[in-house]
């Protein structure tokens, strides 16, 4: 008999994983916290790398149309000083082996390959208990019962608990989200600046990076190395005074970059950085695992999080499809797992003291001058 698998979280590693072991034939049910698919804002651009995001999207039968939702040339990267001198300017790839596309759309991609009872959205787990014949979960509206548990549920897993005590850890720098909308004359000359793709102004401590969108929507954040406690304390109430609080972190920065803080149009939200130690491991746990987020939390500076939980959910599925024995399937994945998160952790905490370390912005330029 098929043991009966549960996905917690319906972020991209729990959707690709559920398509994957579908594309194999095996069932399983997605339990999501939040109460549909457009409760939540899923973020800007993803690049998709050849090696991982691709890889997956292949292994869900999903490829085709990924591709037609690539949008060219988006991947242009332009750095700019705190007085808006270009240091570096390159324009994007239409042929890019690493094409953009809108996480929005990806998700939803996702969603719809899937049969409609697959996800049970509105269940939000609130605890998860081991026993014999398998675990017990409950949720804010009802329990149910699992022979294995996927943990897809990000950053603040409820089902990390089960394999490791790891936490999450504010890694120092926090973002604000900030916008500009579409087709405002009062920013054409801002916007005009970013060039046709992403903009990123940095030194150290701080930056301001802002994407400009085909449609002239602007999104992007204000970065800054901050105690959790002092971003905590801007009372954004009254968004523009806590934007211009922020602001104020940029005194003698261009008011052409300034502006994009002190225009923005967009609730501007804290974002602060965490991420779970980059060697995290942990002992084999009777019928249960993690994918994405949830079991390698880290800054988006490696561009790889997204990538990387697509690809933890294919080669999870193709793991568990491919053989009878799930224990000996979860070992398998969690061995090629380990390595590969924390190489790529390493590597995105690394650019994160790039970014906004001593030497920045040259440091930000010699990162894509190596690509």
């Amino acid at each position: 008999m098929q043991k009966t698998i549960a996905i917690v979280g319906a972020g991209l590693s729990g959707l690709t994983l559920a398509r994957v072991l579908q594309v194999h034939g095996v069932a399983t049910t997605i339990y999501e916290a939040e109460t549909s698919a457009t409760t939540r804002a899923q973020g800007g651009l993803l690049d998709i790398h050849e090696e991982t995001g691709q890889v997956a999207l292949r292994a869900a039968g999903l490829y085709d149309e990924f591709r037609a939702l690539v949008l060219p040339g988006e991947d242009a990267k332009r750095v700019v000083d705190r007085h808006g001198t270009i240091l570096f300017d390159r324009l994007g790839d239409p042929g890019s082996a690493r094409p953009e596309v809108d996480r929005g759309e990806l998700r939803r991609l996702l969603i719809g390959s899937l049969p409609p009872q697959t996800i049970k959205w509105g269940h939000k787990l609130t605890s998860i208990r081991h026993h014999s014949g398998g675990y017990d979960l409950t949720f804010a509206n009802g329990s149910a019962r699992a022979d294995l548990v996927i943990g897809a549920d990000g950053a603040w897993s409820m089902v990390r608990p089960l394999v490791t005590p790891a936490k999450p850890l504010y890694s120092g720098t926090c973002f604000i989200e900030i916008a500009l909308a579409a087709g405002d004359p009062r920013h054409r000359t801002r916007v005009a600046a970013i060039g046709s793709g992403t903009l990123i102004a940095a030194e150290p401590g701080r930056g301001i990076t802002v994407h400009r969108y085909a449609d002239g929507l602007v999104r992007g954040y204000v970065a800054l190395n901050k105690p959790e406690e002092w971003m905590r304390s801007i009372d954004f109430g009254d968004p523009a005074a806590g934007l211009r609080r922020v602001a104020a972190e940029f005194d003698g920065w261009s008011p052409l970059l300034t502006a994009f803080v002190t225009e923005s149009d967009a609730p501007p939200l804290l974002r602060p950085i965490h991420a779970l130690p980059a060697e995290l491991t942990w002992d084999r746990t009777p019928g249960v695992t993690l994918v994405g987020d949830a079991a390698h939390l880290m800054s988006p500076f490696a561009g790889e999080g997204a990538n990387l939980a697509m690809y933890d959910g294919a080669d999870l599925a193709g793991e568990l499809a491919g053989q009878l024995d799930t224990e000996a399937a979860l070992a398998a994945y969690e061995k090629r797992l380990f390595p590969r998160s924390s190489e790529i952790a390493a590597r995105s905490a690394q650019n994160l003291e790039t970014f906004y370390g001593p030497d920045a912005p040259q440091s930000v330029v010699s990162v894509f001058d190596r690509h």
